[in-house]
């Protein structure tokens, strides 16, 4: 379980006594989370009407910079292809896993100097988070337009006989090429009927050259065979072979076209293979960036919301628990009990499973203590 309740409480004598009551009440004489002090360094407070302010600000920025991190992940997921398995190991923040990130979460002061005000750190964040959301549309546009070609390619490799390239199956000797008056065609023959093919191919039309068939190649239900005939038959041949079940491939035997059908392939996929590793690169460097930058974003909220709820001075202890998921209920129930004299109008809780018509809590819990929800579950798929 990667979901993470991150609260604040304010302090009692000391942040410590707080601290040691959320324990005492979650974990020493039940098992309700595993807890972790979240440490959030003395950040300027600035003007109430700046907090306010700041306080819806930060709720869009939140939303934003947490799509963007998800964004980053489901497309390292999609690069990565058939090694999905394998990325979760890359999805790291300061070379670390993402819980292990969170639990020891500390400030990035050379990123995010609290010297600036409240407004300016969140500003950083905007518009670092807002560079990597601009590259990571430039890099995925064209990473999949040629990952896109090369599948059309390779599709055009691999289907039906009627319809696949022959680059890598026909040959030059295959045909009777620069002759006014013969022309060598293919035939789509389904193996079921070969034998009908044998027997009857001399005498579906005048003008075929007995004996001229060959089994060029086959697939799981059909076999690629030539047939030499006289140019003037075609139409002749074409329409008696239809009737039997033959199929005449529409095709010209062009070196050079095949050539470069060819070229073209080994280029698409050369590319793609020196495009994957700097792009895996990124992803990973960016993805970091974004998660530290959205786990600041909710120490922030965390620090605002904290100051417009407690007041000043500043006095609360930060606190991320990992609920036990079996728990969960009990552990809200528990923490309701230990905060709700912090606010009279909350104590009356509206838990957001209860089902009241006309009313959705969903996404906005409110709680005597400030609290915001970590889910490190960042991929569709998992």
């Amino acid at each position: 379980m990667t979901e993470f309740w991150l609260i604040s409480a304010p302090g009692e004598k000391t942040c410590q006594q707080t601290w040691d009551t959320l324990m005492t009440a979650t974990t020493r004489t039940n098992n309700l989370s595993t807890n972790n002090k979240f440490n959030i360094p003395d950040l300027k407070v600035g003007t109430l009407d700046v907090l306010v302010g700041l306080s819806d600000e930060l709720a869009k920025l939140d939303a934003f910079v947490e799509s963007v991190v998800k964004k980053v992940a489901q497309y390292m997921a999609d690069v990565l292809e058939d090694s999905r398995d394998k990325v979760q190991e890359n999805l790291l923040a300061n070379g670390v896993d993402l819980v292990t990130y969170v639990t020891r979460f500390q400030w990035d002061m050379a990123k995010y100097p609290i010297k600036q005000s409240l407004k300016n750190i969140s500003e950083i964040i905007t518009k670092a988070i807002t560079q990597i959301d601009n590259d990571l549309k430039a890099r995925a546009s064209a990473y999949n337009n040629l990952k896109g070609n090369l599948q059309n390619l390779e599709r055009k490799n691999a289907g039906s006989l009627l319809t696949r390239s022959l680059a890598d199956i026909v040959k030059k000797d295959d045909f009777v090429l620069d002759s006014e008056y013969l022309i060598t065609m293919l035939v789509v023959v389904p193996k079921t009927n070969y034998n009908d093919w044998q027997r009857t191919y001399e005498t579906l039309a005048e003008m075929v050259v007995p004996r001229s068939t060959n089994l060029l190649f086959e697939d799981q239900d059909s076999g690629l065979f030539t047939v030499t005939l006289f140019r003037k038959a075609i139409d002749d041949f074409r329409l008696k072979a239809r009737e039997n079940k033959f199929m005449l491939r529409d095709f010209q035997y062009n070196e050079e076209e095949m050539k470069a059908d060819k070229e073209e392939m080994t280029r698409l996929s050369t590319d793609k293979k020196k495009q994957f590793g700097p792009l895996v690169r990124w992803l990973k460097v960016n993805f970091s960036e974004a998660f530290i930058a959205w786990i600041h974003i909710k120490a922030l909220r965390v620090f605002v919301e904290s100051v417009l709820r407690y007041g000043l001075p500043v006095n609360f202890q930060a606190m991320l628990l990992q609920p036990n998921k079996k728990n969960m209920k009990k552990l809200r129930e528990v923490l309701n009990d230990l905060y709700k004299h912090l606010d009279s109008g909350a104590a009356a809780i509206i838990d957001s499973t209860m089902d009241i018509p006309g009313l959705n809590l969903s996404q906005q819990e409110y709680y005597p203590y400030v609290y915001y929800k970590i889910d490190c579950n960042l991929l569709d798929f998992k």
